[in-house]
């Protein structure tokens, strides 16, 4: 038998278009003939649902708008407050500093008032979430839980 030389220029068709058969299975040599078979494949994973998603988009449409309207007027009470406060000692100084009664000036005053604004916004946040965000919520959770309880499965 020969062989080609090392530079000599052999032809093939690396990507042929005729398509190869796939080997076809083999059973794996056992060496010895009381060896149990090999464990069996893993079942397939089992298949999404093919029913749309529990709740409807509306709810969660709404229970998104909800939350960022509750986001957007806690942050604009605290920090409004706050930016008043800036732009009065600022822009007024005169005002600031003006006595309320006994040494305490203005500015001072709506200072210490900055801590009640913030926790009235905290309080007012809680109690918007209890009142309009919980129930929403929670009904979007039990079609949730219906849901799994439906397809069988485990999912929260």
């Amino acid at each position: 038998m020969t062989h080609p030389p090392y530079d000599a220029h052999v032809p093939h068709e690396p990507y042929s278009s005729v398509p190869h058969e796939p080997y076809p299975p083999q059973q794996p040599h056992l060496t010895y003939p009381w060896q149990p078979p090999p464990p069996a494949p893993p079942p397939p994973a089992p298949r999404l649902p093919r029913h749309p998603a529990p709740g409807r988009h509306s709810d969660l449409r709404r229970l998104r708008g909800a939350y960022r309207i509750q986001r957007r007027v806690a942050t604009f009470t605290a920090l409004g407050y706050f930016t008043l406060f800036l732009v009065l000692s600022a822009l007024a100084p005169s005002f600031m500093t003006g006595t309320v009664s006994g040494g305490l000036t203005t500015g001072l005053l709506l200072g210490l008032c900055q801590v009640p604004v913030t926790c009235l916004a905290l309080v007012l946040f809680e109690r918007t979430a209890r009142r309009r965000l919980d129930p929403l919520s929670e009904l979007l959770r039990r079609q949730t839980g219906a849901a799994a309880a439906r397809d069988g499965g485990d999912r929260p």
